[in-house]
């Protein structure tokens, strides 16, 4: 498994102090600390920098890490300026770029967020999918798109991507429809789910729809989003992380944890949480930290950095070796 980190982008996680251009330097200290990507997410209900605007400004500022989304709302941008802004950023990394996206919730996640985007809530799936399907399609320079829900003729001329067909793209999503989808069409899967037991039976249907489909298994990553924290205090621990949850969902740590995957504890015990996901199949982990200012979140982001060793496959640690 490599460590990936999300961005804290959200005024949720700032101190009054904080100046949110430091975020371009936290992405470059992870960078060099050895993770392995640097992650956004993206939303209208709560005010953070927005998801590709943040990217961009890494591309840049960094050299080796993947530049993420966990995850991407397509519905909230024009499909066509979407594909032209991913296309860019994948450009400007230098082929850095994966595409996590996802369809939204019921409730306060996702409802609202349609209504603000003038799209209808009904047949979100399936916008989602055909969306996706649209930006490979301008990717490989298709002038038109026909589907049920989108159509466009006469495309003019859009910016290639770095890699041919794109930048690879992954659903986020544990349902028996999400995991069939995965396996068809995806290039990735990154769920949260809280048992790593779940994930491995989710990854085993992704796998088999990819069969069904005539893919290979690895075709598909294996990733997993994942909230984080690590105290020496285990009781302070969980109280700094209930306090992120609620500043961030407006909901107790208890409750969060039935549906997100979320460990606490000393770095031993975070460390043997994430190595029961590895057995689960993960390959690659996007680690939420829970802390609610930026010298907090620098300072979860050094303890993390010192599992990233522990984490890494003999290979990893003998390319790491070399490149040292």
């Amino acid at each position: 498994m490599d460590i990936g980190v999300l961005l804290p982008t959200g005024t949720a996680q700032w101190g009054p102090a904080d100046d949110p251009r430091e975020l371009v330097a936290f992405g470059r200290q992870a960078e060099r600390a050895g993770f392995s990507s640097l992650f956004v997410n993206d939303s209208l209900i709560s005010p953070r920098i927005e998801a590709l605007t943040m990217l961009a400004a890494l591309a840049p500022a960094t050299e080796t890490v993947t530049l993420g989304t966990a995850a991407l709302m397509p519905f909230l941008r024009r499909p066509i300026q979407a594909a032209q802004s991913l296309a860019s950023i994948d450009l400007l990394s230098g082929g850095r770029l994966s595409v996590a996206v996802g369809a939204g919730f019921p409730g306060r996640f996702g409802r609202p967020l349609y209504t603000l985007s003038e799209v209808p809530w009904e047949r979100r799936f399936a916008r989602l999918d055909e969306t996706v399907a649209l930006w490979r399609a301008l990717w490989d320079g298709a002038a038109s798109f026909h589907g049920e829900i989108l159509r466009f003729t006469e495309v003019p001329p859009t910016i290639r991507p770095s890699r041919a067909g794109g930048p690879p793209i992954w659903l986020g999503g544990a349902t028996p429809a999400a995991l069939a989808r995965t396996g068809r069409t995806y290039d990735g899967w990154l769920p949260y789910p809280p048992d790593p037991a779940d994930y491995a039976s989710g990854l085993r249907s992704v796998r088999k729809a990819a069969a069904d489909a005539g893919r290979m298994a690895e075709d598909i990553t294996p990733a997993l989003f994942i909230s984080v924290r690590i105290d020496d205090d285990i009781d302070s621990g969980r109280r700094a992380m209930d306090a992120y949850v609620q500043a961030t969902y407006g909901m107790p740590l208890g409750e969060l944890e039935k549906i997100q995957a979320v460990v606490t504890g000393s770095a031993d015990q975070v460390l043997e949480r994430l190595r029961r996901y590895a057995a689960a199949g993960v390959r690659r982990a996007v680690a939420r930290l829970g802390a609610l200012d930026l010298r907090s979140q620098r300072d979860q982001l050094e303890r993390m950095t010192d599992l990233i060793p522990a984490l890494l496959t003999p290979a990893d640690r003998a390319s790491a070796s070399e490149d040292a």
